[in-house]
């Protein structure tokens, strides 16, 4: 008879905590205390607790996330900005970042800037207005004013990826001067000795640090030239187009092509098939990172891989770490591996 009346007031109208408080009996103070999980804190006793929760499961009482939140100083959620949504880099840590918010009830709601600087400060105001608790950002070029800004409120941020060496920042990211390195180093001691590099004109940090390493590794071995072809984003497919037919036209041929992301080496391997040069027989491929679309090439792709998880992992727990202290600071350097596929021939001298 208790029960079908809680179940009848539950269904004209919201419940609230005084509403529970009234059909137990007990001050809605109680009731407060046993549904945020201070029971035992405010020696509140076992039995009438358990009468509590057993009230509000009937009631159907939801507790108003609102008035939380405000009490709390907490909406538990977080705003993620991506570059590209499309990138497997981006749904890689996306991924990640999800399942480690879901183990500590958080929820991120995310947007993609699609590399728009513009786009990327909008994202970020609609985040914050949204009070949400802290966010992950993966910059795009020339957004160091927007960080800035951002620097000058209480709101706790953490790059990923792409970092501003000059400002002081949380950030998570690959040491891409290393991987580039190891990945021309590999290059050179298959035997190649005229290697190519194609990478977008940019000034974003870790692409440039991709040319040092490619340039380093080269150097090491006493190769004094260097050949870096850059992409422009605007004319992508034209400077592409451009690239590779110097490259393959020249008489002192290139041994290889090392694409310093995989959207420029999808573009690439496209070009190549259309052009009927076979890899590796024609000319070795190396990539900086991975696509699923390289399962679809006849000859399994050489490439350098980033720990997208682990970065999605650190990324999110730093952000907590900076939520619940304030003050945390961190530049984490991860490393690549690189992955051995058939794209990459062996010049015997």
């Amino acid at each position: 008879m208790f029960y079908n009346s809680l179940l009848n007031l539950a269904e004209m109208k919201k419940v609230n905590l005084k509403d529970v408080a009234q059909h137990v009996g007990v001050s809605t103070a109680l009731v407060s205390y046993v549904l945020n999980g201070q029971a035992v804190e405010k020696q509140v006793n076992k039995e009438t607790a358990e009468r509590i929760v057993i009230a509000a499961k009937e009631l159907n009482y939801l507790p108003n996330q609102i008035a939380k939140s405000l009490k709390m100083r907490k909406t538990h959620t977080i705003g993620l900005v991506v570059a590209d949504i499309n990138y497997r880099f981006s749904t890689g840590i996306t991924r990640a970042i999800e399942s480690e918010a879901k183990k500590k009830n958080y929820t991120v709601i995310y947007g993609s800037s699609n590399e728009n600087e513009e786009k990327f400060a909008e994202l970020i105001d609609v985040f914050v207005n949204r009070r949400v608790d802290g966010l992950i950002l993966v910059p795009v070029e020339n957004s160091q004013d927007q960080i800035r800004k951002l620097q000058k409120t209480d709101v706790p941020f953490v790059l990923v990826d792409r970092i501003f060496p000059e400002m002081e920042t949380n950030c998570i990211a690959l040491d891409n001067h290393k991987a580039s390195y190891t990945s021309t180093s590999y290059l050179i001691a298959r035997g190649h000795k005229k290697i190519a590099m194609v990478n977008y004109k940019t000034t974003l940090f870790h692409l440039l640090e991709r040319n040092r390493g490619y340039r380093d590794a080269l150097n090491e071995q006493g190769i004094k030239e260097e050949w870096l072809y850059e992409i422009n984003t605007e004319s992508r497919s034209g400077d592409m187009e451009k690239a590779l037919s110097d490259i393959i036209s020249q008489q002192d041929s290139f041994d290889a092509i090392f694409f310093a992301t995989d959207t420029l080496a999808l573009d690439g391997l496209k070009l190549l098939n259309n052009k009927e040069i076979k890899v590796p027989e024609g000319i070795s491929v190396f990539s900086f990172d991975e696509s699923e679309a390289f399962e679809l090439f006849y000859t399994p792709i050489t490439h350098s891989k980033q720990p997208l998880e682990e970065m999605g992992k650190l990324a999110f727990n730093t952000l907590i770490e900076l939520i619940n202290q304030n003050k945390v600071n961190k530049l984490i350097c991860l490393q690549a591996d690189l992955i051995v596929g058939q794209s990459c021939r062996e010049i015997l001298v």
